[in-house]
């Protein structure tokens, strides 16, 4: 068709919704045609991902993940790392959220202040300690602690997500267990004025969480970061400022 660009299916024309790039041309919105052997959420979820602008800021900038973004958003709203600090990535795969934290903190392969952990393999990053572990198995605080050399983190972070069933109260709910382990491990790893944050899905099962953070910590925020979809249901809980783990459990 005229105006169009067609590849493999895969169908690109104007968008007429979308802001002009600064060369004054029109960006092209793609459009993926179900093909035979593809599912149309499969199209749907290919489509949505090659018009996604902060997709295409990750491959051009080098990030592993589009959610890269969303911790970049966060710290820039709430200074969540200094340099020198040590940070705890929890479901660190495939890595976007480490990279973020090595380069605001700064860290080497020679004095690595970054901890990720994931049973999916992960690549390696400079100066990120990866442990491939399921941070549910009972031995991953003590591995975690290990890999810190013995310091305590000024930051953990958790972008978990329990495989999805279909069900959302169910998906909710595992997520919700995700959170609160993550939660009662940051308060054992922390120094006093660290920072928490992990992913949350809304639906209601989040009051423990959120009383037990309110309790630990000086401020606790709820956020949505512009680079999470607007579809989505997920937000994040921001808690800053850990009282220590004495005030937690006196």
């Amino acid at each position: 068709m005229p105006g169009d660009l067609a590849l493999g299916g895969v169908a690109a024309i104007p968008a007429m919704d979308e802001k002009r790039p600064s060369s004054g041309r029109r960006q092209l919105k793609v459009r993926v045609k179900t093909a035979r052997r593809r599912k149309a959420s499969s199209a749907r979820w290919l489509e949505r991902q090659l018009n996604d602008p902060y997709v295409a800021r990750a491959r051009a900038e080098g990030y592993r993940a589009r959610s890269a973004f969303k911790l970049i958003e966060l710290d820039e709203k709430f200074g969540l790392f200094r340099p020198g600090d040590r940070v705890v990535d929890l479901g660190a795969a495939p890595g976007g959220w480490c990279q973020v934290a090595a380069e605001r903190v700064g860290t080497s392969d020679g004095d690595p202040h970054v901890v990720a952990i994931d049973y999916l393999e992960m690549e390696p990053l400079p100066g990120v300690v990866i442990l491939r572990k399921d941070f549910l198995d009972d031995d991953a605080p003590e591995a975690i602690q290990q890999a810190l050399g013995g310091h305590l983190a000024d930051v953990v972070m958790s972008d978990m997500a329990a495989p999805t069933t279909g069900h959302r109260q169910t998906d909710h709910l595992r997520t919700m267990h995700l959170c609160e382990v993550a939660a009662d491990f940051a308060t054992s790893v922390l120094k006093p004025g660290g920072h928490f944050v992990t992913k949350v899905f809304q639906g209601g099962a989040e009051r423990d969480l959120l009383t037990m953070l309110k309790r630990s910590f000086d401020k606790v925020h709820h956020v949505k970061p512009p680079a999470s979809r607007k579809g989505s249901v997920e937000l994040y809980l921001v808690a800053r400022g850990f009282r220590g783990e004495d005030e937690v459990t006196g």
